[in-house]
């Protein structure tokens, strides 16, 4: 499986622009994460792009739901199981299936954390992720009220599973993000 069967996939199953922006920009994150680790980065990045694809039809959390659902497209699919496991284990509450490799540790630790940034870009005057820094996440970051179904506290836990800093994580996929920032409709006034 390469990068163009992931993006059919997501195609196929997807047709809402902004949760196919939030796969392509975890995507992007898992890219940057591969690099830094010295990983496979078009695994990595073909498990950002398809973690969601399901979640549309299937929105649920539950073991009939998101991911399972998905899971057991991909399996039916041919997809590698390594894949597949990796997609159950960014909802391990739900589908029992633990974060075992840096590569499933990863995904879940960029899942929200891409939401939080896009929520930071978009109050912003230029509506652009190449305006957005560190130091405005980080005020955000302490409004509880701002983008409030994002867990700060998950994803605090997540960047010390990678035994990586928070403001380092943060820094990661802000970067990942703004290389790829009008494909996630987030480049502002060109």
């Amino acid at each position: 499986m390469n990068r163009e069967d992931a993006w059919l996939l997501v195609n196929e199953f997807t047709k809402n622009q902004n949760l196919v922006r939030h796969m392509l920009a975890v995507e992007a994150a898992m890219r940057a994460y591969a690099r830094k680790y010295g990983e496979d980065e078009e695994l990595w990045g073909i498990v950002g792009l398809i973690h969601d694809f399901d979640y549309e039809q299937n929105p649920d959390l539950t073991l009939e739901g998101h991911p399972v659902s998905g899971a057991k497209i991909l399996r039916e699919k041919g997809w590698p199981e390594e894949i597949v496991r990796a997609v159950l284990s960014h909802a391990s509450e739900y589908t029992g299936v633990p974060r075992e490799t840096v590569m499933e540790e990863a995904l879940f630790a960029v899942d929200d954390l891409t939401g939080l940034l896009v929520a930071v870009a978009l109050v912003r005057p230029s509506k652009s992720i190449r305006d957005v820094k560190l130091k405005s996440v980080r005020k955000k970051w302490k409004d509880k009220a701002f983008a409030a179904a994002v867990s700060r506290k998950e994803i605090e836990q997540a960047a010390a599973d990678l035994e990586v800093d928070l403001n380092e994580h943060i820094q990661i996929v802000l970067d990942a993000m703004k290389g790829i920032a009008p494909e996630l409709g987030l480049a502002g006034e060109e």
